[in-house]
């Protein structure tokens, strides 16, 4: 079974959500909602360490938050991908657009 769990936390600058589980097109609605509604209002971090299955769908929610963040002035992070995170990101031909990054104090 599928399953997403999808836990906030506010920082000063940004607003981190550590995603668990399987981001497919049967969970991805909750991840989208709550991607588009925050990349809207600040810097978003993505902690994707536990992530098990990352499919198109998920990975169209993220392009299209990198170019929502863009037109907002707001920057979307990858905290410590998971190794499938990391090859869906790389298999879309533009991981450069993805900052990858290890810890919360590389948020700018």
């Amino acid at each position: 079974m599928d399953h997403l769990n999808i836990t906030e936390r506010q920082g000063d600058t940004y607003v981190m959500l550590e995603i668990i589980g399987t981001v497919n097109s049967y969970t991805y609605s909750d991840f989208q909602q709550r991607v588009y509604n925050l990349i809207e209002r600040t810097n978003l971090v993505l902690d994707m360490a536990r992530v098990s299955s990352l499919s198109s769908s998920g990975l169209g929610v993220l392009m299209s938050a990198v170019e929502i963040g863009q037109e907002r002035g707001h920057r979307l992070y990858i905290m410590n991908p998971s190794e499938i995170v990391r090859m869906a990101i790389d298999s879309t031909g533009f991981p450069e657009l993805f900052p990858i990054i290890r810890s919360l104090n590389e948020v700018r």
